[in-house]
C-alpha cells in the first residue's frame, strides 16, 4: 500500500479503507500497490458495529473523493449495510470501488450495476455464513474425536506484554476499550492478564 502525501486541495483525493480481524494481520495486503492519499485502518470483527475508522473515513471523504476498498466484505457488516453506505456516500458524489469485485459505484450507475451491488453484497454475506458453517462442523466433528483443543491465543508473548503495559498505564481502567483495541474479547483479555476474583468473574 502506498501513502502520499495530501495535495493542497481535498477534492479528488483517493481514500482507503482497510478492517483487520486480528491484531496480528498484515494491513498491507488488501490494498497494496494502490496510491492512496489517505488510509483508515480499523481492526475489528466484520460483525463488530463499533469500526471508529470506518467513521473517520465516512466523516472525512468529501464529493469527488474516491473511497477505496479490498472487498464489500471488508466495508460493511452485512448488505443493508452495505447499500446503506454505498447509497449514502454516492449520494454526496463520492465514488466507492471495490478492487476485489472490480466494481466502482459513483451514483450515476445503471439499474443493473445496483443490481450487481445487490448480488454481491449478499454472495459475500452468504460465503461468510459458509465459512461460519463449516468452522461449527469442523469442531463438533474435532469434539467427538477428542482432538479439539479451542481457540489458539490471539496474542503473542510480545503484544501481551504490550498490553499488560497498557493495563497497569490505565490503572485498570476501560478494560473493555483495551480488549477492542487488541481485537480480542473481554474474556480473552482478563486471561491474559490473570484477573479472576473469588467468584471468577472480573
Amino acid at each position: 500500500m502506498t501513502t502520499t502525501a495530501a495535495s493542497t486541495q481535498h477534492k479528488g483525493q483517493m481514500i482507503g479503507y482497510v478492517r483487520v480481524s486480528a491484531l496480528d494481520q498484515n494491513t498491507e495486503r488488501q490494498l497494496e500497490g494502490i496510491t492512496l492519499n489517505k488510509v483508515f485502518t480499523d481492526r475489528a470483527s466484520g460483525k463488530d458495529t463499533n469500526r471508529p475508522q470506518l467513521q473517520a473515513a465516512l466523516e472525512y471523504v468529501r464529493e469527488g473523493d474516491t473511497l477505496v476498498c479490498h472487498s464489500m466484505d471488508r466495508l460493511a457488516r452485512n448488505l443493508d449495510d452495505l447499500r446503506r453506505i454505498v447509497d449514502s456516500l454516492t449520494d454526496k458524489g463520492i465514488a466507492v470501488q471495490f478492487m476485489k469485485e472490480s466494481m466502482t459505484f459513483t451514483g450515476a450507475d445503471s439499474a443493473m450495476s445496483r443490481l450487481m451491488l445487490s448480488v454481491m453484497g449478499a454472495f459475500a454475506e452468504f460465503e461468510r455464513s459458509l465459512i461460519k458453517e463449516r468452522q461449527r462442523e469442523g469442531i463438533a466433528i474435532a469434539k467427538t474425536k477428542g482432538v479439539y483443543k479451542g481457540r489458539k491465543p490471539t496474542l503473542s508473548v510480545e503484544q501481551v506484554e504490550a498490553l499488560k503495559v497498557q493495563d497497569k498505564e490505565r490503572a485498570g481502567k476501560n478494560r473493555a476499550g483495551l480488549a477492542r483495541e487488541h481485537g480480542i474479547s473481554r474474556e480473552t483479555l482478563y486471561q491474559y492478564l490473570d484477573l479472576k476474583n473469588e467468584n471468577g468473574r472480573v
